[in-house]
């Protein structure tokens, strides 16, 4: 088969080199993709959402299939654009359309869903610029911390957590009278601030049946000790200790098993991935957001766990058989470690070679923010790679990535040294 894939991350060259084993894939295409999947496949200089385009692309390249990495294009749209075309209305496509895209695209949806479905979750309110004084007053109703998310895609930056009340509400003023996010949060949900520690699982489902794949734990935070600013994720760990089979069957009877019967409920036809972000309150699962796609770096430490060939499970959520595949996941721990641009999450600057990733044997090395210019492979975005190693225990698997750091160099290179460091 001939496979496209939409994105340019770590995530969507974690996915390449996955489905790169498979005896089933002919050529692969990844679209922008970045320098470390021009080693694997085939990059096509086309942005995530230029429909037209990609549509142009699976018809020279005779693709079969499409895999779409991040949200955006989901959100607006991609898989419901391949199935109102003529030419395109058999390709399948890895994702949900529109309709089951709204649990990420849109906060305020997202809990209605869980709200209606019995999924467990903190208790919240929506509010818009029209009833902005019932906001304050809910806001009076919770404890500190108070979590405030803009309804709809922010790039991961549209929540704020805060201890005055006096601050959010100040930042929900902001948030809907000011449009801090832009049109994400026109609405704004308040929800009370879950306690526990957080954690995520990933189901594939083809709309009937599913696979929980791999548990994993990724670190948002710029500073060790889990403090700074918010990242795309410095590193990620799978599995999570503390995520056990008690604690997993659990998040299967109260989490997935309500979301997958609520969507079929609501006539959501999902095909995909779904990334539930969890918080376990004493052994009690709570639902904290659903992603549409799977989580960056968390795909670099779930799809190398997992032992089956991942093409032959996309087959089965196309043609909704994917309870009939074989599934296995290796008992091993993965750990990464995101190297960032200097700088980063705020201003950063890009272009700077990076050398030595190729001298690096005991580790997989998944480019992120790549690419190519005059032969060389410089930086092009705030997380530049994520580098993965396998060990039986967290500290083997962590000891082996950063000692293949130690062999990467770029100009204000900088990773944190504490990944896992609440689980050891």
């Amino acid at each position: 088969m001939n496979i496209l894939i939409l994105g340019s991350g770590g995530r969507e060259h974690a996915f390449a080199l996955k489905l790169s084993e498979s005896k089933k894939i002919n050529q692969l295409f990844v679209a922008p993709g970045n320098a470390g999947t021009d080693k694997i496949a085939t990059n096509l200089n086309i942005g995530v959402s230029d429909f037209e385009a990609i549509k142009t692309a699976v018809l020279e390249n005779n693709v079969e299939m499409v895999v779409v990495g991040p949200e955006v294009p989901l959100v607006e749209g991609v898989h419901d654009f391949f199935l109102a075309d003529k030419d395109l209305k058999n390709i399948p496509v890895i994702g949900p359309k529109k309709d089951g895209a709204l649990l990420e695209g849109s906060k305020d949806f997202s809990k209605q869903f869980m709200q209606k479905h019995g999924v467990p979750t903190a208790k919240y309110q929506s509010f818009t610029n029209d009833n902005l004084e019932e906001g304050f007053a809910f806001l009076e109703t919770l404890a500190p911390p108070f979590v405030l998310k803009a309804d709809g895609l922010a790039a991961g930056k549209g929540v704020l957590i805060l201890n005055s009340l006096e601050e959010a509400k100040s930042e929900l003023e902001n948030m809907v009278s000011n449009q801090k996010f832009g049109e994400a949060s026109t609405t704004v949900v308040i929800e009370e601030f879950l306690k526990g520690i957080e954690l995520s699982v990933f189901v594939l489902t083809d709309g009937k049946s599913y696979k929980i794949l791999p548990s994993a734990k990724d670190y948002k935070r710029i500073g060790e000790g889990d403090v700074g600013l918010n990242t795309g994720g410095m590193g990620a760990i799978s599995p999570v200790p503390f995520a056990d089979e008690g604690f997993l069957n659990k998040v299967e009877e109260l989490v997935v098993k309500p979301t997958i019967d609520g969507l079929q409920k609501d006539g959501i036809d999902y095909r995909g991935f779904i990334f539930i972000g969890l918080m376990n309150d004493n052994g009690n699962p709570s639902v904290v957001e659903y992603n549409v796609r799977m989580g960056d770096p968390e795909t670099e430490v779930v799809l190398p766990r997992i032992e089956s060939d991942l093409l032959d499970l996309f087959e089965g959520v196309a043609h909704q058989n994917l309870k009939e595949k074989s599934f296995s996941v290796t008992p091993k721990t993965a750990t990464t470690v995101m190297l960032v641009s200097g700088g980063y999450p705020e201003a950063y600057e890009k272009n700077k070679e990076i050398t030595g990733f190729e001298n690096v044997e005991n580790s997989i090395v998944f480019h992120a923010g790549t690419t190519i210019k005059e032969g060389k492979v410089v930086t092009n975005g705030g997380r530049v790679m994520a580098v993965t190693s396998f060990g039986d225990t967290i500290e083997q698997a962590l000891e082996k990535s950063y000692k293949s750091i130690d062999k990467i160099h770029f100009d204000k290179m900088n990773f944190r040294k504490d990944i896992g460091f609440d689980l050891v």
